[in-house]
């Protein structure tokens, strides 16, 4: 066979940038992660916080650490190790201006950690006016963005590199799938960079006396629902590509994969007005029609699970694997790498119908507002997404450092994945319970006291706290691995799997590389979705909320 990038692997250098990534997201880890086990116990009547600390303090350290940097960190981590992996070692200029992005956003993320610990920006990671923070908050999260723009400036211009140097070709499925990831995030972060630099700091610097609340609520919106797949891409990638070889078998479909991918890219940014289904000043036939445009992302997820259990049988079969389920059997749950993001697979399956609960504009009307939205967040995000991190991380932190995951790690690690689905089992159900029962969103028993329907969600709020508790052990087992094999584990070639296709698959066609014209569906579809009601937004602002005049 022809060696290529894909046999060998991760150059030094770029192996170092990638790490320094995931160094910044496992802080954030411990210190969100201890937030959130502390928000169980205190929602649980159980905890006073001490020292001055207040509930919502708490809720934005967890909320930003967790869902903004932990993943923003991770996931380009994560991407450029791919790149380098498959279409070869980054350029000088490329690896510098990655340093540049990693430096950006760490400057910006201490920045925003200053304030949110001195109580200066106790916002929550959705930062909505009118709550107000400190102008150094808003700046840090500036620069976080604009750090993830170079750094993704970066992983681009080695793939167009890569592309005039192999004209004609498919370019490597795994680096495909972090450019359509790295693209939607630039536009994405479009809209949040718009709010915070032309509405929200100007008035937190005391520049105007008021904005146009609606309207930076619906740029965030724009934002924050294609912000949920910046999240779930990475690990469709490790479903995609890598889960495969693990358990021995090929990707059911390179051409499929690189069309749930596109269709991503088309239709997760148009829809962020399913999250304003409650608010007023937005025409309803908008809502309406982003809705319909949020129910078709669920074709992409759908393909995605039609190839796993796809390549899964395929697999199964070829071992020999008889009846309708006999292929189960054959997969290697012992193996840390498969089975930690299987758990996130399967906890997908409840999230995605959770998903189209908040999407129903009838359905939405019993959930909006209730703690139910929390637990739907803990298993797109905090399961399905953060155990398929965790399981890369199994396999890519040892590889990138020259380690291995010895026998006596991997155990551990499925313990760990264990005590994640067990502990989110009691936490996202009790949450969800709870919603149903109308208990609140984002509040602490001190919030509701001791009325007669608040004493209904007591035990959820218990199971909260269990659960809660559950996951923090399983955040110190993860951590306790990340280190023994960043440092400490046997020197060793820890494998980079990157599957292939099956022999029996259609030949992928270029068609999906054609930027100019998914680039320019995009955009025509996020301006048929929002010039009309952002126009219509603008004109009708209630009156002294209009503030700078450019809104």
């Amino acid at each position: 066979m022809k060696k290529t990038a894909e046999n060998e692997k991760v150059h030094p250098l770029d192996a170092k940038l990638s790490m320094a990534h995931f160094y910044v997201a496992i802080i954030a880890l411990a210190l969100g992660g201890f937030a959130g086990l502390l928000q169980t116990l205190v929602r649980s009547g159980r905890m006073e916080l001490p020292a001055g600390i207040t509930y919502y303090q708490l809720l934005t350290v967890h909320g930003v650490l967790l869902a903004l940097v932990l993943t923003t960190f991770f996931i380009i981590g994560f991407q450029l190790s791919a790149v380098s992996k498959t279409i070869g070692p980054f350029s000088t200029p490329s690896r510098i201006a990655g340093w540049i992005g990693f430096w950006t956003m760490t400057l910006g993320t201490v920045m925003a950690a200053v304030m949110v610990l001195l109580n200066e920006a106790s916002v929550l990671y959705t930062f909505y006016a009118p709550l107000q923070a400190h102008p150094i908050f808003y700046g840090g999260l500036t620069l976080v963005i604009v750090g993830s723009w170079i750094s993704g400036g970066a992983l681009i211009a080695a793939y167009r590199k890569w592309k005039k140097n192999n004209r004609g070709q498919a370019s490597p499925l795994l680096s495909f799938m972090a450019v359509v990831n790295t693209l939607l995030w630039i536009v994405a972060t479009i809209g949040v960079a718009a709010t915070v630099l032309f509405q929200i700091l100007p008035w937190s610097l005391g520049w105007v006396d008021s904005i146009n609340v609606l309207a930076s609520r619906t740029l965030f919106w724009y934002f924050g629902h294609p912000l949920v797949y910046f999240w779930l891409l990475p690990a469709y990638m490790c479903w995609y590509v890598v889960i495969p070889i693990v358990i021995g078998g090929k990707i059911f479909s390179d051409s499929l994969a690189r069309m749930s991918f596109i269709l991503f890219l088309l239709f997760s940014i148009p829809v962020g007005l399913h999250h304003q289904l409650l608010e007023p000043g937005i025409d309803p036939t908008w809502k309406f029609l982003q809705v319909i445009l949020t129910f078709i992302v669920v074709v992409p997820s759908l393909m995605t699970a039609f190839s796993l259990f796809g390549s899964f049988e395929q697999y199964g079969r070829s071992q020999g694997a008889q009846g309708i389920f006999g292929w189960f059997k054959m997969l290697p749950w012992g193996d840390a790498r498969f089975t930690v993001p299987f758990i996130g697979m399967a906890a997908f399956i409840p999230a995605g119908a959770g998903g189209l609960v908040n999407a129903s504009n009838q359905l939405n009307q019993v959930v909006h507002n209730t703690i139910w939205v929390t637990g739907h967040f803990h298993l797109t995000l905090a399961t399905s997404v953060i155990l398929t991190f965790f399981g890369i991380s199994y396999w890519l932190v040892p590889h990138l450092t020259g380690h291995t995951l010895t026998k006596k790690l991997n155990k551990l690690a499925i313990i760990q994945g264990v005590f994640w689905a067990i502990g989110m089992s009691f936490m996202s159900g009790a949450m969800h319970i709870a919603g149903l029962l109308g208990a609140p969103r984002r509040s602490s028993y001190s919030t509701y006291g001791d009325s007669t329907q608040a004493l209904d969600w007591i035990p959820y709020q218990i199971a909260q706290a269990v659960g809660g508790t559950i996951l923090f052990i399983g955040i110190i087992l993860y951590i306790i691995i990340f280190i023994q094999v960043a440092f400490f584990a046997p020197k060793g070639n820890e494998e980079f799997p990157v599957g292939e296709v099956t022999d029996k698959a259609e030949k992928t066609p270029l068609v999906f590389e054609n930027w100019k014209l998914w680039l320019g569906i995009t955009a025509a579809l996020i301006l048929f979705a929002y010039t009309i009601p952002f126009i219509d937004i603008l004109q009708n602002a209630p009156p002294g909320s209009k503030g700078f005049k450019l809104w």
